[in-house]
């Protein structure tokens, strides 16, 4: 009896730490567009802000971080491709919405899988392969196949870049993965990558004369809440759960996030995709619970 209620406390903690992970990143979108910036200025100051807090609580734990330099390193890019999904994921919100750009960018469980499977050689779960041409179907019918109601400025472009997004934030994964293959705490995985980010943001920024570096309010207010929710304390919840978590609690967990977005940009924002898009969005939901119903370890777009 006493083991059985300590196998349950096991996966109770972790389970309950990714629920509130998933609805704390489900406001990223939001908070980015309620700042009113450009993706490539919220994207820099959102890493810039996390870094203070993240240097903070690695340094409490940083004796049990015992990864090389090679694997810090590997952190540090895998930042680089977290800053250029972020700012194109930001970027299709202006085309689709912030719930359907969530969304498609979270078919990333899809992909990852499958690039380790031809990049590592690690075999994926049969119903992932299953499900890929399912999640493309729903992006079809996301992008409304041409019908006047569609919800979204330009849809077909706002899919194609959430989509694009979706294999950026695979890049970042599977390199972030491999950077903490010791399992050290998770601010110090974390941290590299934020760091990694934050470099890549703004030196795209000052070579490309894009972006805003004078901060404003109340748009960095937005920002600041971006960056130590979503960035910091979620992502610390979902680091946190992800690894201690069965298949089907992750699963859950994945579909919340993206779920929460949608509810939230339309009692927010007022976005109303049409029927058609609807059905696409059940449809990519569908494709996501049987991807993560195997032994799949992702995290959430946010």
């Amino acid at each position: 009896m006493q083991q059985t209620l300590q196998a349950e406390n096991k996966t109770r903690s972790p389970a309950w730490a990714g629920l509130t992970g998933a609805v704390i990143i489900s406001f990223s979108a939001i908070f980015f567009e309620l700042s009113g910036t450009d993706p490539v200025t919220a994207t820099g100051f959102r890493m810039v802000y996390a870094l203070p807090v993240l240097a903070l609580l690695w340094w409490r734990v940083r004796e049990a971080d015992t990864r090389p330099a090679t694997d810090r390193l590997i952190g540090l890019a895998s930042g680089a491709f977290l800053a250029v999904d972020v700012v194109v994921w930001q970027s299709s919100m202006a085309y689709i919405g912030t719930g359907l750009a969530t969304l498609i960018a979270n078919s990333q469980v899809v992909i990852v899988p499958l690039a380790a499977w031809l990049l590592l050689r690690e075999r994926p779960d049969g119903r992932v392969v299953i499900a890929l041409p399912i999640v493309i179907g729903g992006l079809a019918l996301i992008t409304g196949l041409g019908t006047r109601s569609t919800f979204g400025t330009r849809p077909v472009l706002g899919v194609f870049m959430a989509f694009g997004a979706a294999f950026l934030y695979s890049a970042f994964l599977m390199l972030w993965r491999r950077s903490n293959i010791r399992l050290a705490p998770t601010p110090g995985p974390l941290l590299d990558a934020v760091a990694g980010g934050a470099v890549a943001t703004v030196a795209y920024a000052l070579a490309t004369g894009s972006g805003d570096l004078t901060p404003s309010w109340p748009a960095h207010g937005w920002i600041l809440a971006l960056a130590l929710g979503p960035q910091v304390v979620g992502w610390l919840f979902i680091g946190h759960a992800m690894p201690r978590l069965p298949s089907a609690h992750t699963s859950f967990i994945i579909l919340l996030q993206p779920t929460l977005t949608l509810l939230w940009g339309r009692i927010i924002f007022g976005e109303a995709p049409s029927a058609l898009q609807y059905a696409g969005v059940a449809v990519v939901l569908g494709g996501i619970v049987l991807a993560t119903s195997g032994a799949v370890r992702v995290r959430p777009q946010g």
